[in-house]
């Protein structure tokens, strides 16, 4: 009889934990394909809600508008809040940001630094220590110095920058407004000072590089119209429209036309955003939960209610009533598989009998103010995507929990496979070692006999 102890050994113990193995690789299997499933479900619920958000945040919603400018000087924008109109605009002056310069700042003893106070025309200061601003430590303050100072002072918070710039005629401290228009002119107050030069040079009057302008425009002719003064070039007087102005005019001028009228195109790509997100989220819910005799062509979740439910929930509540209406309204219906098609002319038809009608179906996600088709798809979403509480973090937890069994469990039977692999590799191998012994006297035998 010849064999061989170790495979003789190996087959046995393999064969002592055929059944748990089997199990065991069963179930690893099963928490693999569950850990793939949700990590997929994870990122489709990802993507559709970024898309979602994008699309419920960006310019105030669905609805698209846009400002058309005849004439040069201005930019324009209208988020979905725009009302439709014509609009006209005279600049007379563009409003300026307030910078003055110091030159040839003298370098001047620590001990004769003190509180500095630069203040602003909208009644905003704050006091400079010079007394710490010696930063290389020689015992003087420099233009340098003085400009970190003033920079890195509390209170300051952008209110104004200093920095220093070296030209033909010396070095120059320059200041400049944190805030456009009038009411961010710089002053310095430098009579805490002691009597020195760096006093008379800071309490004398700087070179102005810039001045502190507001701006003046007028809605309608220059003369005729409505004159409007202030700080800034940028106007939101009209509501959902954003103008910001970036050139004067002169007199005799045409006024800036501003048109602000309906997207069609830019509303329809929009929804079809929405509709394209949406179909790409039931997709993949339709893959995860899909149903098949043959196992290796099912979903993760194809026996999974909870998934399924998902699904389903989801294909309900965008069907809701929602002041009236619903996406069948906008053009929006759904075949049995949950695919969502737009019909962009019945959408184009509710809007001009209905221009809020995107608004009073989709509404809002954003928190707290949660309406429509993004709210309560957002509420929902929110079950299963919440950090720590969600269906999908719970889930995940659980199926890492169950790994984390099944290794304990692998590691128990492959220790007792190791068990039974040495008894047996020992009991075969001393049955190797007799029947050789047997077969060395069956050949001492055969020797007599001959």
């Amino acid at each position: 009889m010849d064999f061989d102890p170790t495979t003789t050994a190996t087959q046995l113990a393999t064969l002592m934990v055929q059944g748990p193995q089997q199990q065991i690789d069963r179930e690893s299997q099963l928490a693999k394909a569950t850990q793939a499933g949700l990590e997929k479900l994870r990122s489709a619920l990802s993507n559709f809600n970024t898309a979602v958000s994008g699309l419920a945040g960006a310019t105030g919603g669905l609805k698209k508008n846009t400002a058309t400018l005849t004439g040069t000087g201005a930019t324009a924008s209208a988020s979905a809040s725009a009302q439709p109109g014509a609009y006209s605009f005279f600049v007379e002056q563009l409003a300026s940001t307030h910078q003055v310069a110091y030159a040839d700042l003298p370098a001047v003893p620590v001990s004769l630094g003190g509180p500095l106070v630069v203040q602003r025309a909208d009644g905003s200061s704050f006091n400079v220590n010079l007394l710490a601003a010696d930063q290389d430590g020689d015992g003087n303050l420099n233009a340098t110095e003085i400009a970190r100072a003033i920079n890195q002072s509390a209170g300051n918070d952008g209110k104004v920058t200093a920095q220093v710039a070296n030209t033909a005629s010396g070095s120059q401290l320059i200041l400049s407004s944190g805030l456009s228009g009038a009411d961010g002119a710089i002053t310095l107050d430098a009579s805490g000072l002691p009597d020195s030069a760096l006093k008379t040079a800071l309490g004398g009057a700087p070179t102005q590089l810039a001045a502190a302008r507001n701006a003046v425009f007028w809605l309608g002719d220059q003369g005729s119209g409505l004159r409007v003064e202030q700080g800034s070039n940028s106007y939101t007087g009209i509501a959902g429209v954003d103008v910001s102005f970036t050139k004067a005019q002169t007199a005799g001028d045409a006024p800036i036309q501003l048109d602000v009228a309906a997207d069609k195109a830019g509303t329809e790509e929009s929804v079809r955003k929405f509709v394209n997100a949406y179909n790409a989220l039931q997709n993949e819910l339709n893959n995860l939960t899909k149903t098949s005799e043959d196992a290796a062509s099912r979903g993760a979740f194809s026996t999974d209610a909870g998934v399924r439910n998902l699904r389903n929930r989801l294909n309900d509540l965008i069907r809701q009533d929602f002041g009236g209406l619903r996406i069948s309204d906008l053009g929006i219906s759904s075949d049995r598989q949950g695919q969502l098609t737009l019909d962009t002319t019945r959408l184009q038809k509710t809007l001009a009998t209905n221009p809020e009608a995107l608004d009073t179906v989709f509404g809002s996600s954003a928190l707290g103010k949660r309406s429509g088709v993004f709210g309560a798809v957002a509420d929902h979403l929110e079950t299963w995507t919440k950090s720590g509480t969600g269906q999908l973090a719970r889930r995940l937890d659980n199926v890492q929990i169950q790994q984390k069994g099944l290794t304990q469990r692998q590691e128990r039977l492959d220790e007792t496979f190791d068990v039974n692999y040495q008894r047996y590799l020992l009991q075969f191998s001393q049955l190797q070692t007799v029947l050789g012994q047997m077969n060395q006297t069956s050949g001492l035998f055969s020797q007599l006999g001959a």
